[in-house]
């Protein structure tokens, strides 16, 4: 006889111990699942870790639209290799950074934003230089390995000059500290990349492409197909929901429009609908009933209103 829950991994089979809202608030929590794709960047940002140090170091720039894991990827690496208080040393351990751009470029702001991440007292009126040699100098004393700078297309605001400045610092640190910088952003990256030659030169480019369903490949190889079976190994519902079936999968790739986040979020609302209605499972009408509103046309309303 078949077991009922084989359709869930054995954490999740646990969770339906637990009551509804308990059960919910599971579901609602942050999940990796991971992806050929999320691996093979996380494998090079690995391989970027452990480069020997010289004056031009490899660089990685992962581009992908909004909402299409690049966060998540990049915080699953920094969890990976956490920052070690190395209470015999002189100073705590903190091997990877992860900083926001800030939302022009401006050099000083971007300085301080590293130093906050590095809980380092700073003078907000400081001049650029000043902070810039704090910087290196803590970064040195850290042992930092690698610095993310998220957002990284909000460089492109801003002025031609400050632009320049801006990619400027982003080579010298990277020169000077003898790290691999890794750039997470939208597809303007590129451009923010691309408009200094020797910056560009230096970024390998990973992108993520949004999710389709293969036109040739086997259900048990498609990439979608087998990330959907894990999301619904890891959603506690007591009935399958046969996520991979044709019409429910490519019902979840119109609404999440090929994004992951957006399919998780829709994923998220539609077992919660399940649990409280007691259906138990995703199907289409549960999906139907969430009345999920595409990004796209989130998108419309948005510039309707403005």
């Amino acid at each position: 006889m078949e077991n009922p829950l084989s359709h869930l991994d054995e954490t999740t089979k646990a969770w339906l111990e637990l009551g509804d809202e308990e059960r919910i608030r599971e579901i609602l929590g942050e999940r990796w699942i991971g992806y050929d794709k999320a691996k093979e960047i996380i494998a090079k940002l690995n391989w970027l870790m452990t480069y020997p140090k010289k004056k031009r170091m490899p660089n990685l720039l992962i581009v992908g639209d909004t909402n299409n894991g690049k966060t998540m990827i990049i915080n699953k690496f920094k969890e990976q290799h956490p920052d070690d208080d190395n209470v015999d040393g002189d100073a705590k351990i903190i091997p990877v950074i992860i900083v926001q751009a800030p939302p022009t470029a401006d050099e000083g702001r971007f300085y301080s934003l590293i130093l906050t991440k590095l809980n380092a007292p700073f003078r907000d009126n400081d001049r650029p230089g000043t902070k810039y040699l704090q910087v290196v100098r803590i970064c040195e004393r850290v042992g930092l390995r690698i610095l993310i700078i998220d957002e990284i297309h909000d460089i492109i605001a801003g002025s031609k000059a400050n632009q320049r400045v801006f990619r400027s610092a982003i080579r010298q640190l990277g020169n000077d500290l003898r790290i691999p910088i890794v750039g997470a952003g939208i597809r303007e990256a590129y451009n923010a990349i691309r408009s200094d030659d020797q910056l560009a030169n230096r970024f390998e480019v990973i992108e993520l492409p949004r999710w389709e369903i293969s036109d040739h490949l086997p259900p048990s190889e498609d990439p979608y197909l087998r990330l959907l079976a894990s999301f619904e190994r890891m959603l506690p519902l007591r009935n399958p929901s046969h996520l991979i079936k044709k019409t429910t999968a490519l019902k979840l790739l119109s609404m999440s429009e090929g994004l992951i986040g957006e399919l998780s979020a829709v994923l998220n609302a539609a077992a919660e609908h399940a649990i409280r209605n007691k259906r138990e499972k995703i199907d289409a009408v549960t999906l139907n009933e969430i009345n999920w509103i595409s990004p796209s046309d989130r998108n419309r309303r948005s510039n309707a209103i403005v």
